[in-house]
C-alpha cells in the first residue's frame, strides 16, 4: 500500500495502452522504418510488446552500433506514421475530468520521447497539465516524486514499479500487453478492466483521503 493518501491528487498515468492505443500507428512507423533501412522487423511482434523504451526494442533487431542512429530516424518519422492512426482508449477524457473535478491535477509520465508523446495528447485532446517523457520503470519515479504524485496509473508491470519506487499508489489497468495477475504479483495496490471504472475508484479515493 503507497504511504499516503490525497484528498487533491496529482495523478500520473502512462501514455501507450494506458491513455492511448498507439499500436496501429506505431504499427506503420516500424513497417516505414524497415523500409527504409532494410532492416527486417517484425512489426507485430514489436507492437505486442509496448512499455518499455524504444532504444531496447531496436536492440531486437539492429546491431548495437546502429540504435543510436536509428532511434533519432524513429523518432523523426514517428509524427508521420503514428498521430492519426492512434485512438484513444476507452474512458480517458472522463478519467481526466474526474481528476480534475476533485480538485487535483493531470500528468503523463512515458518512455515515449516527449515531443512526440506531446503531438499524441494535442491531437487527441488529451488534457495533461504536464507531460514528461523519456522514462522507464523506476525512472519514472523521478517526475511523479517532482511533481507530488500520488497515484500513478499504467498498463504494464514496469508502470507499477514506478509507481512503487514513487511511493504512489499503483492504479494498473488490463488494457496493454501485462494482464491482470501479472500487474498484482509486480505490486499494484488495484486493478482495474480500463479507465472507464476510474472516476468511480477516484471517487472512492477522494473519500477515504476526506475521512483520514
Amino acid at each position: 500500500m503507497a504511504a499516503h493518501i490525497d484528498p487533491a491528487p496529482t495523478v500520473g498515468f502512462d501514455l501507450d495502452m494506458t491513455l492511448i492505443d498507439s499500436r496501429p500507428g506505431i504499427r506503420a512507423t516500424w513497417v516505414a522504418l524497415s523500409e527504409r533501412t532494410g532492416v527486417h522487423v517484425d512489426a507485430d511482434l514489436a507492437i505486442s510488446r509496448l512499455g518499455p523504451p524504444l532504444v531496447d526494442e531496436l536492440a531486437e533487431w539492429f546491431p548495437a552500433e546502429r540504435i543510436p542512429a536509428t532511434a533519432e530516424l524513429y523518432r523523426a518519422m514517428y509524427p508521420t506514421y503514428a498521430i492519426e492512426a492512434t485512438l484513444v482508449l476507452p474512458g480517458v477524457h472522463e478519467a481526466m475530468d474526474a481528476v480534475h473535478a476533485a480538485g487535483g491535477r493531470t500528468m503523463v509520465v512515458t518512455a515515449k520521447y516527449e515531443p512526440n508523446a506531446k503531438l499524441h495528447l494535442a491531437h487527441l485532446g488529451i488534457d495533461a497539465d504536464v507531460v514528461v517523457g523519456d522514462l522507464w520503470a523506476e525512472g519514472k519515479a523521478e517526475a511523479l516524486r517532482e511533481h507530488g504524485a500520488s497515484v500513478y496509473v499504467g498498463d504494464h508491470v514496469g508502470d507499477v514499479r514506478g509507481a512503487r519506487a514513487a511511493d504512489a499508489f499503483s492504479v494498473a489497468v488490463t488494457t496493454g500487453p501485462c494482464d491482470a495477475a501479472e500487474l498484482r504479483a509486480a505490486g499494484a495496490d488495484v486493478v482495474l478492466p480500463d479507465l472507464t471504472a476510474f472516476p468511480a475508484w477516484l471517487d472512492g479515493y477522494v473519500e477515504r483521503a476526506a475521512r483520514r
